[in-house]
């Protein structure tokens, strides 16, 4: 029967919709015609905001907004294992219970507010919300330290006081499981464990604009920074479009505020370059299964892989208490992982290793309690974990975290072991937030011991603190002279740690930026005593800005930065990238593969995934260094990695662009996390080459000096080998296409016999721990360009 009503009122269309038509009836908390936002006899929930009679709208365990009913018990006693609520037939929590009398929306009894606040979706034995009595500051500062001051919800930071007292309102500020402190969101909102999002920068300040305004005092500068302008600011008269002052090509170039403002780069960079098929591109083949996402990852002495993640709320494999495991240990000789535990939460954190072969991962993000209450802040933590060659009884052992932390908090850290087995650990953002706010960002270093013990001392880092908000993950490597190569933005310098000072600052890179949120790759290619071990570095791919539309980078730089004259050799892609990895393979070439040509790092921020792996061949002439190899099916977006193995073939895995993992894409999510392992086996193991291996390789000592002094390798060489050459190989600590540690040595040999299948070699250790610094390293022996199995030894 069709109902025509005509000239109804607004509760009576309301009630008309209901009747007839069964349409759920929002609330409508503005208009006098309704009863408490609903109509009468109606109650309005909290998600959703919908009016109903039934408990699930009016208890206001489940979030009822008003006209709610007095609370009620359940009839559904206690359970013995703490769980609780709908999931649960009703049960409540025991109040004298050993769990706590809460009962959390994911079904579990507490006392923590992530369990007990309403606002966080406690469905039983909840506690009233608090209200604080300051109002809003101007400074968008809040909470405890600030005499309890709320957020404005109306204002420029966003409504959620983070523990650090900041407003906001990304998961790091909202979540009363990353300790919001006022203005709470329920539940995993969007935005939960976010990234530090630098948005798109505007500006209404005319470029070059030298009006009478006030000079900084900080070395911020430009519009939303009192309109200042940075005068003679050390370091640098340019106010950037992001408001830093600076003198980099990124602060005078494009979207310069004020200063010395550049109309166009002195050298521009290069567009895409052909690169032709290789003779055998090798080849991409699935194998396994991490396990967990693959955020993290590092080739252990026992030739397993660990990989290590953030919080989710879904791995593939559990720990022994029953929740997710957020580490694995990855076995390639069987393709099977198994779970590692860890205390604190290790997003985006930066690491190393240790002489004595330790893998040590640095600093991270804060709990979420909600997924896992026994993952602790990881902001400041230092994690271990112990793997030998010759000891497999520490096979699967779980992270060890004794209690030291870092100075400082850090997410979002590069590492790097020193000559002396010290660690330099670099930049981070000290809370998760908005990058372009000095106050939110850590540009300092710290150095840890060589056990990984900090010195307890943040120290400013000039090239961090300048090139923000883009200073995080930086690009470092360790020159034979014991200086740092440091890349950060567009810049470069030679920093020495000792002096805490500069050497030299070398020439900005060309093109767009090179770092986080639109890092390339950057790799130290192989040192050898033909080049007096002398550094050369070569930086390919970035982008523009942290959004989808970002156009990509499709130069590379090289450079070798103790040259007389140092200046950037540029080259390119067939393609801008971001997300590019570039790891070394055993014969000193470079594989560049991974990330995308539209968009940026972040959660859904990349498109148009780029599937072909290339090839670098750093002897060849300029313009004819790479060339194109196999194709994956396989998009490896965000957090992905690749890192080679003992046997000469590179493991790619990961891709996890999304806040939590997603098994199936869609419309809204078109690339989901991926938990598949590929082998890419490079063309010097494709067709007959995989039966040209050298074997029985036996090395006379795995302790090897960093002092020149000399040791012996035996093996059988193939029928009429040629020639011989011994590599010295470090993977490093893998994470958002950061390679920390990364290096490789072409070690001087004699003794080969050409035509003799056997062989034994004279060999020349590294000459000093700064080419090779202390930790664990890989041998390969290879036979005209084809490698043997590599062998672990401990450099010292």
């Amino acid at each position: 029967m069709k109902v025509t009503i005509l000239s109804l009122g607004l509760a009576a269309t309301a009630f008309a919709n209901i009747i007839f038509n069964h349409a759920p009836l929002k609330c409508d908390l503005t208009s006098p015609q309704m009863y408490h936002g609903c109509l009468f006899g109606q109650d309005c929930r909290q998600d959703g905001t919908y009016c109903g009679s039934k408990p699930g709208h009016c208890l206001p365990s489940n979030g009822c907004q008003n006209g709610c009913s007095p609370p009620t018990t359940d009839p559904t006693p206690p359970r013995s294992d703490g769980h609780c609520g709908k999931d649960f037939g009703g049960a409540v929590c025991d109040p004298k219970g050993k769990y706590g009398q809460c009962c959390s929306q994911y079904g579990f009894c507490g006392k923590t507010d992530g369990h007990c606040l309403a606002s966080a979706g406690c469905q039983n034995g909840c506690s009233p919300p608090t209200t604080h009595p300051t109002p809003p500051r101007s400074d968008g500062r809040c909470g405890k330290d600030f005499g309890g001051a709320l957020c404005d919800p109306k204002g420029e930071y966003g409504q959620c006081c983070s523990q650090y007292g900041f407003c906001g309102k990304t998961g790091g500020h909202c979540l009363v499981s990353a300790g919001c402190q006022n203005g709470c969101s329920a539940g995993i909102p969007s935005s939960t464990m976010g990234e530090p999002v630098i948005a798109p920068a505007s500006s209404s300040m005319p470029a070059g604009s030298t009006s009478a305004a006030a000079v900084t005092t900080n070395g911020s500068c430009g519009v939303g920074k009192g309109n200042t302008v940075c005068g003679s600011w050390p370091q640098g008269s340019c106010c950037s479009a992001y408001s830093f002052c600076g003198s980099t090509s990124a602060h005078c170039g494009e979207g310069c505020q004020s200063g010395p403002c550049l109309n166009a780069p002195a050298v521009p960079p290069p567009g895409p370059s052909p690169a032709p098929a290789a003779p055998n591109g090798g080849s991409f083949r699935v194998v396994g299964s991490s396990g967990v996402p693959a955020m993290h990852a590092a080739l252990l002495p026992n030739g397993r892989v660990m990989f290590l993640d953030k919080l989710e709320n879904y791995t593939e494999l559990k720990t022994a208490n029953g929740y997710f495991a957020m580490s694995s240990e990855y076995d390639p000789a069987t393709n099977k992982a198994v779970p590692l535990a860890y205390q604190t939460n290790a997003f985006c954190a930066g690491g190393s290793f240790l002489a004595d072969g330790r893998v040590v991962s640095v600093g991270g993000n804060g709990p979420l309690d909600v997924l896992d209450p026994n993952i602790k802040d990881g902001f400041t933590a230092i994690r271990y974990l112990s793997r030998s060659s010759s000891n497999a009884s520490l096979n699967g052992n779980d992270w060890r975290e004794p209690g030291n932390k870092l100075a400082s908090a850090r997410w979002y850290p590069s590492v790097q072991t020193l000559g002396d087995g010290r660690l330099f650990v670099a930049s981070g953002s000290l809370n998760g937030l908005d990058p372009t706010l000095m106050a939110n960002n850590n540009p300092t270093y710290e150095i840890l011991s060589a056990n990984a013990v900090s010195e307890g001392k943040n120290v400013p880092m000039e090239i961090l603190v300048k090139n923000q908000p883009y200073y995080m993950y930086p690009f470092i490597h360790l020159m034979n002279d014991g200086n740092l190569f440091v890349a950060v933005s567009k810049a470069a310098q030679i920093f020495n740690v000792g002096s805490n000072a500069v050497v030299k600052e070398l020439p900005d890179i060309p093109g767009l930026y090179r770092t986080y949120p639109n890092t390339g790759g950057s790799v130290m290619m192989p040192l050898s005593s033909k080049n007096k071990w002398a550094p050369d570095i070569i930086i390919c791919g970035g982008g523009s800005y942290q959004d989808i539309t970002s156009p990509t980078d499709p130069s590379c730089g090289r450079i070798k930065p103790l040259s007389a004259n140092p200046a950037w050799e540029m080259e390119s892609m067939p393609e801008g990238r971001g997300m590019v990895e570039g790891t070394l393979l055993a014969d000193g070439t470079i594989v560049w593969l991974n990330g995308g040509n539209r968009g940026a790092q972040g959660f859904g921020l990349m498109q148009n995934p780029t599937l072909e792996a290339l090839m670098y061949d750093p002897a060849a002439p300029r313009g004819q260094r790479f060339h194109t190899l196999a194709k994956s099916t396989v998009p490896r977006l965000y957090h992905s990695v690749a890192l080679l193995m003992l046997d000469g073939t590179l493991m790619v895995t990961g891709s996890n662009p999304v806040e939590m993992p997603k098994l199936k894409a869609d419309a809204a999510n078109p690339y989901g996390t991926e938990f598949r392992v590929e082998k890419y086996t490079p063309p010097y193991l494709q067709g007959n080459n995989a039966n040209k291996r050298p074997t029985n390789i036996a090395i006379s000592s795995l302790a090897v000096k960093a002092n020149g002094s000399k040791f012996t390798i035996t093996f059988t060489a193939p029928a009429n080998a040629k020639a011989a050459k011994v590599s010295l190989y470090h993977g490093g600590f893998v994470t958002h296409s950061v390679h920390m540690g990364h290096r490789m040595l072409d070690l001087d040999v004699g003794g080969f016999a050409p035509g003799q299948t056997k062989q034994t070699l004279t060999v020349t250790g590294p000459p000093n721990s700064n080419v090779a610094p202390p930790g664990p390293y890989v041998v390969y022996v290879l036979c005209d360009g084809v490698p043997g199995m590599g062998q672990f030894v401990r450099v010292s």
